[in-house]
């Protein structure tokens, strides 16, 4: 468990928080039959925190982005897969000539 992973409960949690805060103040609200407007402004300080430390998280724990090298042969496919149910060679692509010979007149 490393330093982003705990900053993304961190951020879990005052996420949490924000959407229970947000739930009491419109019970609150229905008790002294007032509309609801919107959250207040300390949910909504807690919603933007929370989302900054999550969106951190999602970008530091899964690791360090990679160069993808296009002359690798490790990119290329060398097989089809062993499930061909979802391969379809019957479409409308088929319907078109092979060759297209039309002139404008």
């Amino acid at each position: 468990m490393g330093a982003g992973f705990i900053v993304g409960i961190l951020g879990v949690l005052i996420l949490s928080h924000a959407a229970y805060s947000t739930i009491q103040f419109r019970s609150l609200l229905k008790i002294t039959d007032e509309l609801f407007s919107g959250p207040p402004c300390n949910v909504v300080m807690e919603l933007i925190a929370g989302l900054v430390l999550c969106m951190w998280a999602a970008l530091t724990v899964p690791g360090k982005f990679l160069s993808i090298l296009p002359q690798s042969d490790e990119n290329r496919v060398v097989a089809l897969p062993a499930n061909l149910d979802f391969m379809i060679f019957n479409h409308r692509g088929k319907a078109f000539p092979l060759s297209i010979d039309a002139k404008l007149k």
